[in-house]
Formats: C-alpha cells, sequence, structure tokens
C-alpha cells in the first residue's frame, strides 16, 4: 500500500467496524491515470456474508445523471439535435405553468418540478410518467431556485429517449459506455457480483442488481435519474475523461467549448453550485441538517479546489474531480444494504476527500 493513502483507507475501515457501509471500494488517480486502488469489507452481509472484490459492481444511484442522461444530453447538443434553450414543451404537451422549463432547466435543477416525491403511487402506468409528474404543481417558480429533482432527470430522460429513437440503456451504450470502453456498465445487472442493497427484513432477502431508487425501479429500472450499475474499472475510464476536460485516450470525447460549459456554475447565488448535471465544489459551507434535504448538496469535499465538479449517490456512490489539479476520487460503496441506515455519508465523503487531496498534494 502506498503510504500516501494510509488515511484514507483508515478512514474506509473505521466506516465498516462503524456499520456507516458494509463495504468500499475506492480509486485515486488523476491525469495521467490510476494512482491507488483498495477495496475492504462485505458487498453483502444479510443473509450471510459475502466478501467485496475489486471487479463488483454497484448501484451508482444518482451518479447515474452524469454517468449516462448528462453525457448523452451533452453529445446530442454537440450533434445539434437539442439545444439547451429548448422548452420542454417543445417535446411534451405541457401544462401552462412549466411551458417555459427548459433543458437547461432540467440539467441545473432549475425547473421547480417536485424534488423527493414517489411516482410509484401516483402514475397509473410508466408510460404516463411525464405526464404525471408534469401535472403536479412546481415547487417553486421557474428558474428561480435550485430544487434537487430526480423527477427533472426523469422527465430528461424520457426527453432524450424521443429524440434518440431508443430506450435510455441503448442510448447509453452508443453514446458513452463504448466510445468510453466501459464494458460492464449496465443497466438492470445480472450475475453475482453485485453489490447487495436493501435489505427485507421480513423475507431476508436483499436487492442485487435491482436499482434500489423506487420511482426508477417502477420505470423498468432504466431512468434519467438512477438505474445504471458499474464498478471501479468502468468508472476509472470515465473519471479519467473527466479529469483530462472530455479526452480520453488522447480523443476527444466532449469538445473543451462543451465541456467548459458543462461545469460552468449557473447558480452562484442559489444554495448549490450547479453546472450541466454537475454538482460542483464551492467556497460555501452547508450545514449537515440543511443537507439532509437535497441530495448531493455541497460539500462532498472541503479542500477541492472551487469549481470541482462530481456527483454523488443515495446508495453511498461518489466520483469527484479537482479543477485545478485533475485529481479524481471514485467511491463505491452500498451503505443502504444497513440496519443501520443513517446520514453518516455525508460527514465521512468531506474526511475521506479532503484526507486525499492532503496526501495528494504533498
Amino acid at each position: 500500500m502506498q503510504k500516501k493513502y494510509v488515511n484514507a483507507v483508515r478512514l474506509i475501515h473505521d466506516a465498516i467496524i462503524k456499520e456507516h457501509f458494509p463495504c468500499a471500494c475506492m480509486e485515486i488517480g488523476d491525469k495521467t491515470g490510476r494512482i491507488f486502488r483498495y477495496w475492504e469489507g462485505n458487498k453483502a452481509v444479510y443473509p450471510e456474508k459475502e466478501p467485496v472484490v475489486e471487479d463488483t459492481l454497484f448501484d451508482m444511484a444518482s451518479v447515474t445523471k452524469i454517468l449516462s442522461t448528462t453525457m448523452i444530453a451533452l453529445r446530442f447538443i454537440e450533434e445539434g439535435l437539442i439545444c439547451l434553450s429548448d422548452n420542454i414543451s417543445y417535446y411534451f404537451k405541457t401544462p401552462d405553468d412549466k411551458k417555459n422549463i427548459t433543458i437547461f432547466n432540467l440539467l441545473t435543477h432549475t425547473s421547480g418540478i417536485r424534488p423527493f416525491v414517489s411516482i410509484v403511487d401516483k402514475a397509473p402506468s410508466p408510460e404516463k410518467v411525464v405526464e404525471t409528474i408534469l401535472n403536479l404543481d412546481l415547487a417553486f417558480p421557474v428558474g428561480c431556485n435550485i430544487g434537487y429533482s430526480c423527477l427533472g432527470f426523469i422527465v430528461l430522460g424520457k426527453l432524450l429517449e424521443l429524440v434518440g429513437g431508443d430506450t435510455l440503456n441503448r442510448l447509453s451504450v452508443k453514446y458513452v459506455f463504448e466510445p468510453l470502453e466501459m464494458e460492464n456498465t449496465t443497466f438492470r445487472a445480472k450475475g453475482d457480483n453485485i453489490a447487495s442493497t436493501d435489505y427485507d427484513i421480513q423475507t431476508g432477502r436483499c436487492s442485487k442488481g435491482i436499482v434500489n431508487d423506487n420511482n426508477s425501479r417502477f420505470l423498468g429500472g432504466i431512468a434519467g435519474n438512477a438505474g445504471a450499475f458499474s464498478n471501479l474499472d468502468d468508472m476509472s475510464k470515465f473519471a479519467q475523461m473527466l479529469s483530462n476536460m472530455g479526452e480520453y485516450k488522447g480523443k476527444r470525447y466532449l469538445s473543451p467549448a462543451t465541456f467548459s460549459k458543462a461545469i460552468h456554475n449557473y447558480t452562484p447565488q442559489m444554495s448549490q453550485a450547479r453546472g450541466l448535471g454537475f454538482l460542483l465544489i464551492t467556497d460555501t459551507i452547508v450545514n449537515q441538517q440543511t443537507e439532509l434535504f437535497c441530495t448531493g448538496a455541497n460539500p462532498p469535499a472541503e479542500l477541492f479546489s472551487t469549481g470541482s465538479y462530481g456527483h454523488t449517490g443515495y446508495t453511498g456512490t461518489s466520483v469527484m474531480v479537482d479543477k485545478d489539479t485533475g485529481l479524481y476520487v471514485i467511491l463505491l460503496t452500498n451503505r443502504v444494504h444497513s440496519l443501520k441506515l443513517n446520514e453518516s455519508i455525508l460527514r465521512f465523503r468531506r474526511v475521506f476527500h479532503n484526507s486525499i487531496i492532503t496526501d495528494y498534494l504533498k
């Protein structure tokens, strides 16, 4: 083990002992590639223990938003299929109060579409999901605030399917996974080497390969907000592209103009810093109790440079890139596979990332 990153390893070990999550896989790298990798714990604890291995797949949860939906949207913009200023009323039958919502609003979470709403008991069928979401009352007027909205990304995912003429999982393969050589990343994962998530006390069963997010699950596990499964090898390729500002193995995946716009802070006066799909790091320290109401809020890393970018996932996953150095950190956990589910992941992410960038810069 590299002596540099003993603190990160210790933090993972202690978190597993304290049952903050049953296992973790991490990778540290930069523009030149992988620097350090580590994994520890059990990918399943219930009904019996199964050790995690280096290539275990994890439910990426909301990291799907940048891993799939955002990347497809950016590629569609480059190809002239959509533009940021498109109103969603151009694509869907839309109530009057939502006619001014744009693709830009969906990507920056400024649409006003309600956050934290279950559509499972509201939509009569998966086919009616957009209609159901757009008939909900807005949380605030369009463009006036940030409301981290999984529902907004579900609408965006359906919009991309309409434009692309295919399902989101197939569009993801075509526009993201194949170009970046991500051979293991998929929706509706199959096999045994998958980290377990929610555990049903009554049946003694846990989910494996079934997305933890209930809204995505209602949509068959393929949705713009969540549903992708990935592992260290594939997330390493994705993170290296992010670290190199849209370039992968010396070839352009996203143009410099596109990538620069994607990580620009469009919400400097609002409660979070948001790029196009990306969560950004600012100098603001968010109160942890406030953050509980806004999944993915700042700061998952306090010492990363202003403008650093990435995303987090409810299941305990994250990928963050330091803008100044290109340092990237991948963290994969299945914190929801626990009878003691709490929000300890919020503080863990901060101390974890802080320790890594401190060691990296020594």
